[in-house]
């Protein structure tokens, strides 16, 4: 979380994204499972995101190149291959700048920006591997194959907890966090597949573009989601040390102030009665001062 770790965990209110949160079942599951990927497919570089399989997410497009190649690909009805930059700085990156694994897209919108940049949405399908760079221009386009994810057995009850802590874990961040939306609890709760699951979190969390290709890159689902609990974990800790200290500091601050106006009502009503507020601190004063030993030059005035 630049706050949170889940600060990008939202359901939009506008009707131009609220249809694209995907709560994937089962069944939507199996189906891009199913989906057979080219053996050949233009690959869009991305600077600071990892996209993950079931995903939808909004990017704008700004170099030349993207855009020739989301045009192309959008007229055509073509899928594309998203990858992310192995340095963000990189402003035209060489076939040697881009991660080897990557997503599978599909583009689902196209906004085009009075700027003449592109805002797309996309989600992502399946996940693939680059087995050589073929071409770079006008855009890239690359050879690739099916990147296999290794999943436990339906009946892998340590999975099951697994899944159910980070569930429970990332519910505890939405209700923890002030800048998370409570309604992005209700996506949590009803993505059915374990798999979508971790990537619905995985892209949520505000982690460097490194810790998430590391995600992604890694095959075996069981030891992913670990790698994901472990995040979140430390990020919940952080989160409700941040909120003690914030709890602390207003309690503080709620006892100063509620001090201050009982002070001032007193006045108020000693003053509503006739009575000197400062009678009290005067007398005191005179008792302290008929105690204390005064020269000959002191004159006390009674």
């Amino acid at each position: 979380m630049k706050d949170p770790i889940l600060k990008n965990l939202s359901l939009s209110d506008s009707d131009d994204f609220t249809d694209l949160i995907p709560l994937m079942s089962t069944h939507d599951e199996k189906k891009l499972n199913s989906l057979r990927i080219p053996k050949k497919i233009a690959i869009l570089p991305l600077r600071n995101t990892v996209l993950f399989p079931g995903v939808v997410i909004p990017i704008t497009v700004s170099r030349d190149k993207s855009i020739k190649l989301i045009n192309d690909a959008y007229k055509s009805k073509k899928i594309i291959g998203i990858v992310a930059q192995t340095s963000p700085d990189i402003e035209e990156p060489d076939s040697k700048d881009l991660n080897k694994v990557g997503t599978v897209a599909k583009i689902l919108r196209l906004f085009k920006m009075p700027d003449g940049n592109l805002t797309i949405i996309i989600q992502g399908q399946k996940r693939f591997s680059i087995t050589q760079v073929i071409e770079s221009d006008p855009y890239f386009q690359a050879e690739i194959v099916k990147f296999i994810e290794i999943k436990p057995s339906k009946n892998n009850q340590n999975f099951k907890a697994l899944v159910g802590s980070l569930r429970d874990v990332a519910l505890r961040i939405i209700k923890e966090s002030p800048n998370i939306p409570s309604d992005a609890s209700f996506a949590i709760n009803n993505i059915e597949s374990d798999s979508f699951l971790v990537n619905f979190v995985s892209s949520n969390m505000n982690l460097k573009v490194l810790e998430k290709q590391k995600m992604l890159e890694e095959p075996k689902l069981y030891d992913r989601t670990k790698i994901v609990l472990k995040h979140l974990n430390k990020e919940l800790s952080v989160l409700k040390m941040k909120n003690e200290i914030q709890s602390k500091v207003k309690s503080e601050l709620d006892d100063q102030q509620r001090e201050y106006l009982l002070n001032q009502q007193l006045k108020t009503i000693q003053e509503e009665l006739g009575v000197n507020v400062f009678q009290e601190e005067i007398e005191k004063m005179k008792q302290a001062a008929k105690q204390k030993k005064w020269n000959k030059n002191t004159c006390l005035d009674n």
